[in-house]
């Protein structure tokens, strides 16, 4: 029987190509400009919307949604979702931050240069018949120091260009790991003065937020190194334009570039009557491409996440480029396998969980992997209904606190993931890694040390160290016709308690796990699914 489509309902325009792209998988509703009555009397026949800045994506809309799985935002602003409300009701919001990135980190590039060189006030004097090159004398972004606020998506993009320039570049971002830093060879400043301090350029991107706005302004231009110049692609109010102006009028900064403004459209602001400020209307992300990629790449996170993908730009999970996402893949396997296998080993309530990344896996982005093992480990007693979106929101609902806590060491390991799950006074740990074949393994299970690898079917036996368990357990297998594919034991002293963990071909039924549990030395038998 044919599977039915999934129906998306596109509210803007995008291109026809991402069109087209959508209605190869699924059925498509286009209904530009859509009214915010009509949106929430239709909308619970859709599995996917698409939206630009309009209209609204609230609580009613999402709360009448009954089958909405993810909404896409064909930009980069979701002020117009409410994303807490989609966290809730496990609905997966995507954007497309960097489908405009490279547009903005070009036109950053091509504001300084302008403003370095002159080029806006001697391409006006050449045309009104004016040569006289020595008035536009300029300076090479060679040997400068390049400052960046915010090593995010465009920031790190355009470390990645001006390095190539023979540009030294720092960078202050508070939210940014020092292994990003590294991996863009870029210096970090503990603080923003610190930057300001060094810089001959400096370039903001960050959001607009009640601590960014103003965040450059009066203080930081009186300790600027002399000759600085400022540039602004990102967001209007970033930097102080008032301050912006007086430090320009008392000649404490060379000059200024700046795309947007704290009110636009931009008229009447005194910016504009400086001759060493370069100017352009809002059009950091407008260009052919730019646009082109917004459409597509929305249809792409959608199309994703209708199939229960992870896609890299998700506003309500940990942010991840693309690269990133693909190398922590393995371990959100792991993870999520970990996660279900507590409710499946011992019944009790959860009342905590902390989680230990050793190793290199300490270095990366590890709240993903959190929330891969919080659905694991919800999903066996929620069903269905648990996700990566929603799993951190139940899982505190459910009164369950999660820590995290890093290592750099992970003895006898590259990567280590460990869960100690506190319940009732009892702790139930366990620990897994990821293999060079990228496969899961796990390598302890409470006190007992073992090397084996996670499959869909598995058996967990307790039992008395004893010749011969293996091969009574063996023989009432083979007699059920189940298959073993692999086999360990794990022990902590000989003669006493072992561990038996199976890897088999099928499921077990009630009547060959009572065989089990009536062996002699038996202490317990879980079969374990990781389907």
């Amino acid at each position: 029987m044919e599977t039915e489509k999934p129906r998306i309902l596109v509210g803007d325009k995008i291109v026809d190509e991402a069109i087209a792209m959508l209605r190869q998988n699924a059925d498509v509703d286009i209904k530009i400009g859509i009214g915010q009555e009509e949106l929430e009397s239709v909308i619970e026949n859709y599995d996917a919307l698409i939206v630009r800045s309009v209209p609204l994506v609230t609580e009613a809309v999402l709360s009448r949604g009954k089958r909405l799985k993810v909404v896409g935002r064909a930009g980069n602003g979701v002020d117009n979702i409410d994303v807490d409300a989609a966290t809730r009701h496990g609905v997966v919001v995507v954007n497309t931050p960097d489908s405009n990135s490279i547009s903005a980190c070009e036109q950053t590039i091509a504001l300084m240069l302008a403003a370095a060189r002159n080029l806006p006030q001697a391409n006006a004097a050449l045309k009104q018949g004016s040569w006289g090159r020595n008035r536009f004398m300029g300076n090479e972004l060679y040997s400068k120091t390049l400052g960046i606020v915010g090593l995010g998506r465009i920031g790190s993009l355009l470390a990645t260009r001006l390095k190539s320039f023979g540009m030294r570049v720092i960078a202050c971002d508070p939210y940014i790991t020092p292994e990003r830093f590294k991996r863009f060879g870029v210096e970090r400043m503990e603080t923003l003065n610190d930057l300001v301090r060094q810089a001959d350029f400096i370039t903001v991107h960050t959001p607009k937020t009640e601590e960014t706005v103003g965040m450059i302004g009066e203080e930081q231009f009186k300790i600027a190194k002399p000759g600085v110049r400022v540039v602004n692609c990102a967001r209007g109010g970033i930097i102080d334009e008032q301050a912006l102006a007086s430090a320009l009028r008392q000649g404490i900064i060379a000059g200024a570039s700046l795309d947007v403004f704290s009110n636009e459209p931009c008229t009447g602001n005194p910016l504009l009557e400086f001759d060493n400020v370069v100017v352009t209307p809002h059009i950091g992300a407008t260009t052919h491409e730019a646009q082109h990629r917004v459409g597509t790449d929305v249809a792409t996170f959608v199309l994703a996440a209708l199939r229960g993908e992870i896609a890299p730009n998700t506003v309500n999970l940990p942010c991840l480029m693309g690269d990133e996402l693909d190398s922590l893949r393995p371990h959100l396997i792991l993870a999520e396998s970990l996660g279900k296998l507590y409710y499946q080993l011992d019944k009790g309530p959860v009342e905590r969980v902390e989680l230990t990344y050793s190793g290199e896996i300490a270095n990366k982005e590890t709240g993903i992997i959190t929330l891969a093992f919080l659905k694991g480990l919800l999903t066996p007693v929620m069903g269905e209904n648990v996700n990566l979106v929603n799993a951190s929101w139940l899982a505190e609902n459910r009164g369950v606190k999660v820590f995290e806590k890093r290592e750099a060491e992970a003895t006898g390991y590259l990567n280590l993931i460990t869960a100690c799950i506190a319940q009732d006074g009892k702790q139930t740990s366990f620990a897994g890694t990821v293999g060079l074949d990228n496969g899961s393994r796990i390598v302890r299970i409470n006190r007992y040390q073992m090397d084996i690898v996670l499959t869909p079917y598995m058996l967990f036996v307790e039992h008395l160290d004893r010749p011969g368990m293996i091969g009574f357990l063996g023989t009432i297998l083979g007699k059920a016709n189940v298959n073993i594919a692999t086999m360990q034991v794990g022990r902590v002293t000989r003669d006493q308690e072992a561990m038996m963990i199976l890897s088999v071909d099928s499921p077990l039924d009630e009547v060959v796990m009572a065989q089990l549990r009536q062996l002699e030395g038996i202490r317990s038998v879980k079969a374990i699914s990781l389907r």
